[in-house]
């Protein structure tokens, strides 16, 4: 079985480097190969990826934090396209608790205060389905910080994060943007450049991300299994 990490892709080098050291750490674990694909910017494209394995099944698990155009477009046309007739597409990482937990590490990290303001700062996008799935991250983490956390976008809809730290800011209390990107790229520079006192790092590499995508790949595997009998 070929196992497949798809993620968006960019022509940061350190963004690239880390879609590569998250699909190690998942194959160390698996203790089997894990190909990595990118549906934007650079290659290889999810189609060459398994079109190169069309002789035995493949799972391929979205690198992406919600549901979107990637995923529920972009994605099942390259499966389309590779010839391949047995690939399993797992669901979209987010949302999961585990990346509560994750964005909650990265918080405690950055050196987050019990008073300050939290915006959670995703890419953004325009599908409904996706926009729900980041709302109700938002929404766990808010309850999981016990205080309301804002949502804020990097790209496609509203507010952006700049216009959300400015919103937010009070006399005496801090503002912190929780990264909700998997890797470095344009969108992390722009929640650098918001005007927020600390910005987290991208999840990226966190032993949590890795951890669920390992369950993404194992689950899908067995079922592929109950399936085949």
């Amino acid at each position: 079985m070929s196992y497949v990490l798809v993620a968006h892709g960019t022509r940061k080098r350190r963004g690239v480097s880390l879609i590569g050291d998250l699909a190690s750490r998942v194959a160390a674990t698996l203790d089997r190969p894990v190909h990595v694909a990118f549906v934007d910017v650079l290659g290889p494209t999810p189609a060459e990826v398994l079109g190169a394995r069309t002789g035995e099944p493949a799972v391929l698990v979205p690198a992406f934090l919600a549901r979107g155009y990637h995923v529920g477009s972009d994605i099942p046309a390259h499966v389309r396209d590779s010839g391949h007739d047995d690939v399993t597409v797992t669901p979209a990482l987010g949302p999961d608790p585990q990346l509560v937990r994750v964005l909650v590490d990265r918080l405690v990290e950055t050196g987050l205060r019990p008073d300050d303001s939290v915006i959670l700062a995703a890419a953004g996008t325009s599908d409904p389905a996706a926009l729900r799935d980041l709302h109700t991250t938002a929404a766990w983490l808010s309850a999981t910080l016990g205080a309301r956390v804002e949502l804020a976008f990097a790209a496609t809809g509203e507010p952006r994060v700049a216009d959300a730290v400015a919103t937010v800011r009070a006399p005496g209390r801090r503002v912190v943007v929780a990264s909700y990107l998997l890797s470095e790229g344009l969108f992390q520079d722009r929640l650098r450049a918001s005007g927020a006192d600390l910005v987290t790092d991208p999840l990226g590499t966190h032993p949590g991300v890795t951890r669920l995508v390992v369950s993404r790949f194992r689950r899908a595997r067995a079922l592929s299994g109950v399936r085949g009998r």
